[in-house]
């Protein structure tokens, strides 16, 4: 056994002790880290691998955005760690959509925000997802429609609105990520948004809104005005017919 292990040190001072003595929220993040590890390699005990780890990456959020076969490349990460790593930021994903479900009904850009960005922040490719709302705003359905370059080839709005059929959902929010962090809109996002809008005034369903999701921030098209543009210009097009 090395002398450094932690099994050597005051029992008080071991991370699994401490975070059941003192509660979680008084370790680091290298000894939160640690407890997944639960073992260090030679010459380093679970926390100062813990450490080492933090030290090569820049920090926590990494642990999420990179690749489970790059993490594995860092010295000391086996194969069984990785999958506890990454099953335990999955866990605190879905806790924190659960508790964004708690608040029931979603009436704005900025509650749809806040229930996606754990989701789509650090994702390395653009992800479309919809959700699906019942006449309370309530969202009873989540789904990935697109994963890989958002455009109008790659969305299928007929696929899309009849899953609103089938969950009997009132409405519907478009959001994609942009990975480079940033969220002004393209021409593209734009095409796809009109589309999207436009199949939906067809059907009667309400699309509510398209969100892109960057680092921090978001755009709304509903905020901008332009959902309500494109179903104006439809509802006046119809008229006409």
């Amino acid at each position: 056994m090395y002398e450094n292990a932690i099994s050597n040190w005051p029992e008080d001072e071991r991370p699994r002790e401490k975070l059941i003595l003192r509660g979680a929220e008084n370790l680091s993040n290298a000894e939160l880290l640690a407890i997944l590890l639960r073992t260090g390699v030679r010459g380093k005990s679970a926390v100062d691998l813990a450490r080492h780890i933090l030290q090569q990456l820049g920090g926590l959020r990494a642990l999420e955005q990179w690749e489970p076969e790059e993490l594995r490349q860092i010295h000391g990460l086996s194969l069984a760690k990785v999958a506890q790593i990454k099953a335990a930021i999955e866990l605190g994903k879905r806790i924190l959509s659960e508790e964004k479900k708690t608040f029931g009904s979603v009436y704005s850009s900025r509650q749809v925000f806040e229930y996606l960005l754990p989701r789509m922040r650090d994702l390395k490719r653009e992800v479309f997802k919809t959700l699906y709302l019942n006449s309370r705003n309530q969202i009873v359905r989540e789904s990935t429609t697109s994963t890989g370059t958002i455009n109008s080839s790659a969305i299928y709005p007929r696929e899309i609105l009849s899953e609103a059929y089938r969950t009997g959902a009132a409405a519907v929010v478009f959001a994609h990520n942009h990975p480079s962090g940033g969220t002004t809109p393209s021409m593209e996002d734009r095409r796809v948004t009109r589309e999207l809008v436009v199949a939906g005034e067809a059907v009667q369903v309400t699309v509510m809104d398209h969100l892109i999701i960057g680092e921090n921030d978001y755009f709304s098209f509903a905020d901008e005005g332009y959902i309500e543009r494109v179903k104006d210009e439809y509802r006046r097009f119809i008229a006409r017919q």
